[in-house]
């Protein structure tokens, strides 16, 4: 019998535990009253307009209505969650949200079918505060918001300063998931896929005729809109949440907080220790520099001049040569109870967006 090799060579395989990922920020859901859905099992997952008639869905169902317009837009979105509002047992819109929130946490953004403006009111104060991060989008035909009439939906949110709500409107029912569609088709992470919702067509959406007054009231109310600009183009402007701030920028937040904290959180699991010493801080600044340069590679950090008030170097007028920093303070300065407690210093991740341009003025001098 042969001695085994162990005598002589040991050999230890060690496989380190998986990364995990930040999650996904290209699902939608479309949440309605139909019954295909039971209520115990609240949500189901799409891949296509096909995939969900050879489950049973009907053209008539304004679920499906919606989804039609999400699949139909270019790119194309992945997948879709659809949820059940159970309005048999006088569930509310939040309600629903909230339930389908918790039966998954894949979908990004979401649209509720049939909405009043009460609900839409109710169900926007609910996802502004949601975890994980989401938005919402919802469409209107009130002609009060064209008109600019008092307390119209789009003037309450737009007062209560909601970044994550997305309004617009339109006679065509559910047209505000072209937007969301759209918004969940471009967005694969790849190379220089960042964008904006400013001027995109929605296919399945008719443009609405509106005079400049009207259209100029809506977006004073930080609304969209889907119309004609001169003799051939159907665009959507402006791409702006309730707010005022733009759809892409809140997306590109959420995103990148979300992969710095999972890389931190990956860095802290897969190593054996990760010391309280500056080497050991490197470690932590390396991790979160990986997940920063992902924004970068997509389009969304650009490099730029930082006018932000100074953070520990890095002074107001100072070039982010990569669209980022990541700064910490020193282990050095840290008091016997934060090393007691194993705190790392302060860490701070300045970064400049890449924006975009939306607007142009062009001045042409002509000379006889």
């Amino acid at each position: 019998m042969a001695l085994s090799l162990d005598e002589i060579v040991r050999v230890n395989v060690i496989v380190s535990p998986m990364a995990q990922s930040a999650g996904t920020f290209d699902i939608g859901l479309i949440v309605g009253k139909s019954t295909n859905i039971p209520v115990e099992d609240r949500v189901k997952i799409y891949s296509s307009l096909s995939d969900m008639k050879s489950d049973g869905w009907k053209e008539s169902d304004p679920e499906c209505a919606a989804a039609t317009i999400y699949f139909s837009q270019d790119p194309t979105p992945v997948k879709l969650v659809v949820g059940r509002w159970d309005d048999a047992n006088a569930e509310t819109a939040v309600e629903a949200i909230t339930a389908c929130r918790a039966a998954n946490n894949d979908w990004y953004s979401s649209y509720i079918v049939n909405t009043t403006s009460a609900e839409i009111e109710a169900v926007a104060a609910t996802v502004e505060a949601m975890e994980p991060a989401s938005t919402y989008f919802y469409t209107t035909d009130d002609e009060a918001v064209k008109a600019g009439t008092t307390g119209n939906i789009m003037e309450i949110l737009k007062n209560k300063s909601y970044k994550r709500t997305f309004g617009q409107y339109s006679t065509t029912p559910h047209a505000a998931v072209a937007a969301m569609g759209y918004a969940m088709g471009a967005n694969t992470g790849g190379a220089n896929s960042a964008y904006t919702l400013a001027y995109k067509t929605q296919v399945g959406v008719t443009p609405e005729k509106l005079s400049t007054t009207e259209a100029l009231k809506i977006r004073e109310l930080n609304g969209n809109v889907y119309t004609n600009f001169g003799p051939k183009f159907k665009l959507l402007t402006q791409g702006k949440m309730a707010s005022g701030v733009s759809f892409d920028e809140v997306l590109n937040l959420d995103m990148l907080q979300a992969e710095i904290q999972i890389g931190a959180v990956n860095a802290l699991v897969m190593a054996k220790k990760i010391p309280q010493t500056e080497d050991g801080l490197s470690l932590l600044v390396s991790a979160i520099s990986e997940q920063c340069d992902k924004s970068v590679i997509r389009g969304a950090i650009a490099p730029g001049v930082w006018k932000g008030s100074p953070i520990l170097t890095l002074q107001r007028g100072d070039t982010l040569s990569k669209g980022y920093l990541v700064l910490a303070e020193r282990i050095a300065d840290q008091t016997q109870d934060e090393r007691d407690k194993r705190v790392a210093p302060p860490i701070y991740v300045p970064v400049k967006m890449a924006g975009a341009i939306e607007h142009v003025v062009v001045n042409v001098t002509v000379n006889r």
